[in-house]
């Protein structure tokens, strides 16, 4: 199945200040996501923005809100976002089917997040090395599971050149150096 960016929207879980620090390689994450992130800005993919119970773990990270593209974030409880009326109705409203995924804790939020996007007939596109936890063992049990479920798992560069289809465009040129 091809990801096309005409059906893609991104999803950032939880990438949130108190919380952050305890991920395992927490800079390299960092660093993937931002490039990912402008990246879906270049390609014109929207991006939804989750925050879990921010009064405990934080707002989410500045470098992460200063990203082109990034929206207001939508505020959880719920482990999973789908359980978020207000994140149905904005990833509905986007009229994508195809859900790229970024985030914490891949165990926790992330699979469940997955989990229930499937049941809704969503296609989760997980990105491997734009997602973590705490213990790397948590992370690929979880890639694990979510493989299993359905979902598709890439890489941030494979995504990338997958969303641009094409060389010689712009977008290319753009992704080209983003991921250099």
């Amino acid at each position: 199945m091809r990801i096309e960016k005409e059906e893609s929207a991104g999803l950032v879980i939880d990438i949130q200040e108190r919380l952050f620090p305890h991920m395992d390689q927490h800079a390299l994450l960092l660093e993937n996501m931002l490039v990912l992130l402008k990246g879906l800005a270049a390609l014109e993919v929207p991006v939804l923005l989750t925050e879990q119970y921010p009064k405990g773990l934080g707002p989410t990270l500045e470098e992460i809100r200063q990203s082109p593209g990034i929206p207001v974030p939508i505020i959880k409880g719920a482990f999973s976002c789908c359980d978020e009326p207000a994140f149905r109705m904005t990833l509905e409203q986007t009229a994508r089917r195809k859900v790229i995924i970024c985030g914490i804790e891949a165990h926790v939020c992330v699979l469940q997040t997955v989990i229930d996007l499937l049941e809704y007939g969503y296609v989760p596109v997980v990105v491997a090395d734009c997602i973590s936890s705490r213990k790397a063992g948590d992370k690929e049990l979880a890639l694990e599971r979510m493989r299993t479920e359905g979902a598709v798992v890439t890489s941030m560069e494979s995504i990338l050149f997958e969303l641009a289809r094409v060389s010689g465009t712009e977008e290319f040129k753009t992704i080209s150096r983003l991921v250099k």
